[in-house]
């Protein structure tokens, strides 16, 4: 275990930073503080078609501008293919990993209901494909991705719990229900690996001990908490902070075109001003 907290901030480069990615940023540095820890910046760049060197740069330049500092190198995700390649690999030897051939129109016309994020929940339909039946379909070169057994994936781990922290250093302990997500994607179409599963092997690569992320997140970790529990790696302690709103009340994000910190820079704001903003004072730095 490393000698002292250590926590990650883990922004994807395929947009320019705005409020919520600021106050994640600033609340992660000012637990990291208050615990005697330190703060990595990740570059969570599996989305090829999406990630470019253009925003990877901004978001070091946003981060700086905010007047924050981290160890390095950074790890960019782009690099660890490998890494998540081998997990899936111990996954499929396990046999909890089967190929889905299903489009997404296919999978919202079959869905009975929704997943944590609001997404159509997989009915199952290619779980219960026969071998001959996947192996003409792998034959043929039909697109697919790896998706999770989940109830046979939570019936071996048995029950799993999530331990959670505030910036007091208080701890709770909630049980973890993964199987809310159906049969969840493990490693994507155009891509061999997916967020959940990135995400679980790089915080126990870099001793993560302490994931501060925000609420639209929360649910997941029950996911990333079966998956920990499957490859054997570590359980960190986990704080989802509050999510910045707009005058909607709708989350801040890059896809709706949230006002970006490059553009309050240009019209005026400094540093400080969106510490004030967001609530934090002066700034820390490893």
């Amino acid at each position: 275990m490393p000698s002292r907290p250590v926590l990650r901030f883990a922004p994807s480069p395929n947009g320019r930073l705005h409020l919520g990615h600021a106050y994640s940023a600033l609340f992660t540095w000012s637990v990291a503080e208050a615990l005697g820890g330190i703060a990595l910046l990740r570059i969570e760049d599996i989305d090829a078609q999406r990630s470019k060197p253009e925003f990877d740069a901004a978001i070091i330049e946003d981060l700086h501008w905010l007047g924050l500092s981290w160890p390095q190198p950074v790890l960019r995700q782009s690099t660890r293919f490998e890494a998540y390649a081998e997990a899936a690999a111990r996954l499929k030897e396990m046999g909890l990993l089967y190929p889905c051939f299903c489009t997404r129109r296919q999978v919202a016309e079959r869905a009975t209901g929704t997943d944590p994020d609001g997404a159509p929940l997989y009915p199952g339909t290619c779980r219960h494909l026969s071998a001959q039946q996947r192996a003409d379909r792998l034959a043929k070169c039909h697109p697919y991705q790896w998706r999770l057994l989940t109830d046979k994936a939570h019936a071996l781990t048995g029950p799993l719990a999530v331990t959670s922290f505030d910036i007091k250093g208080n701890l709770s302990e909630l049980a973890a229900d993964p199987e809310k997500w159906g049969d969840a994607v493990i490693v994507r179409k155009e891509t061999p690996t997916s967020y959940h599963l990135s995400v679980t092997v790089d915080d126990a690569f870099q001793g993560v001990t302490h994931v501060t992320r925000g609420m639209d997140l929360y649910h997941a970790t029950d996911l990333h908490r079966l998956l920990q529990a499957l490859l054997g790696l570590p359980a960190p302690l986990y704080c989802h902070h509050r999510l910045v709103l707009d005058d909607g009340d709708i989350k801040l994000a890059k896809s709706r075109g949230s006002q970006s910190l490059a553009d309050l820079r240009a019209a005026g704001w400094t540093a400080a001003d969106v510490r004030q903003a967001l609530g934090f004072g002066s700034p820390t730095s490893e």
